[in-house]
């Protein structure tokens, strides 16, 4: 597998026909959050998102993790990094490429997803879990908001479900995921990559316009918001959005 576009934090592969992967590339860190790793990752969704040839997008992490959450190491550096008072922005933007994506997206959880990871885990179409994997929506134990991880549970599950994730804060291991469907699957911690790349060769076989109409259909019927409309009433919803807040508490797994 060669890799065609190499940010070194994010690679974008092209294993087969109509498929792409996406992996975040920070495995010393298990893929934790920064506004470079975000701004990669956001251009290379936009990217995939203009190119005909792709029809399907996985998204993975390296080194077995798939995103830790927010790197508060280097959030809380002093000096302060000058990417930090536009993270919020840049991860935007983010889900913003997600939501308005017309291809498929493919999450392949290995161990973890916690609270930003959760969030970018929640914007697949379909999620395929590690056994001992989880995913954690934690930032109520924080006393934080969580407005990309609400904004997606609230568009994809209903209001009993998405209090469950979100205000409970507990680690969901991947056979729990699956059964409250969550996660497509849940499968040997082993076999998360290659699950998530039959998966991927199966909805590649589906005609790319097929998609496109249906992706688009689905947004159409399950808000009339547009992206930039939908993550503004996320963080509108939070009485405190318009504070900066200090991450504070380690997210890391």
């Amino acid at each position: 597998m060669t890799s065609e576009l190499d940010l070194d934090l994010v690679m974008v592969d092209r294993p087969m026909d109509r498929v792409a992967t996406v992996t975040l590339n920070r495995p010393d860190r298990r893929n934790a959050l920064t506004g470079p790793l975000a701004g990669h990752l956001a251009k290379a969704i936009e990217t995939l998102n203009d190119d005909d040839a792709v029809s399907v997008i996985v998204i993975r992490g390296a080194g077995g993790a798939f995103c830790s959450g927010l790197d508060l190491k280097e959030f809380n550096l002093d000096p302060q990094p000058d990417w930090v008072a536009e993270f919020g922005e840049t991860w935007q933007r983010v889900h913003r490429a997600l939501f308005d994506s017309d291809r498929i997206v493919i999450g392949a959880l290995e161990r973890a997803a916690v609270n930003g990871g959760a969030a970018l885990a929640l914007a697949c179409d379909f999620l395929v879990a590690g056994e001992t994997a989880f995913l954690q929506v934690g930032e109520i134990q924080q006393g934080m908001a969580a407005p990309m991880n609400m904004a997606w549970l609230r568009l994809r599950f209903d209001e009993a479900l998405a209090g469950r994730v979100a205000l409970l804060g507990d680690r969901i291991a991947g056979p729990e995921l699956a059964r409250l469907g969550i996660a497509h699957q849940s499968v040997h911690d082993t076999e998360v990559l290659t699950a998530a790349d039959e998966l991927a060769a199966r909805l590649a076989k589906h005609d790319p316009a097929g998609v496109a109409r249906i992706k688009a259909s689905l947004r159409r019927t399950g808000t009339t918001d547009t992206a930039e409309q939908w993550f503004a009433r996320a963080l509108a919803a939070d009485p405190l959005s318009g504070r900066r807040m200090k991450p504070r508490a380690a997210e890391d797994a």
